[in-house]
């Protein structure tokens, strides 16, 4: 599969994920400047990786919530849980992967994402009124 192909079909994944809206804003966020990236986050990120058939939709976003969680990048896991929705997945399965996290990462690298979660699933008010 050649390049074009592989970004259009990332495209296509993203925009299922994020809503078309949001998508756009993201790719158009640095200008001209962060286009090449964007090319690489379409067609490598979503066109090849978010395609492959060993784990299901759902199950990735899940990987990418503990990921994001464990490495402190808050946006990214904002992004990322509204995503978790889009592929299906549970307020169950994303508190459990908090609390992995938790244990494994450690409290703080999951006090501001469950509350992240919490605002995605609406049990929260959004912004700092939730903070703990």
């Amino acid at each position: 599969m050649d390049t074009s192909e592989l970004h259009a079909r990332g495209l296509r994944r993203r925009q299922k994920m994020f809503g078309e809206a949001e998508v756009e804003k993201r790719m158009t966020a640095a200008g001209e400047f962060g286009a090449p990236l964007q090319n690489i986050i379409n067609a490598y990120v979503y066109g090849d990786i978010w395609e492959r058939p060993g784990l299901s939709a759902d199950v990735r976003s899940l990987v990418m919530l503990g990921i994001t969680a464990a490495s402190n990048k808050p946006a990214e896991f904002r992004v990322h849980a509204k995503g978790a929705l889009a592929n299906g997945c549970s307020r169950e399965q994303v508190q459990d992967v908090l609390l992995l996290v938790a244990m494994y990462c450690g409290v703080p690298a999951a006090i501001e994402t469950t509350r992240i979660a919490a605002e995605v699933f609406g049990e929260a008010p959004p912004g700092d009124a939730a903070r703990p």
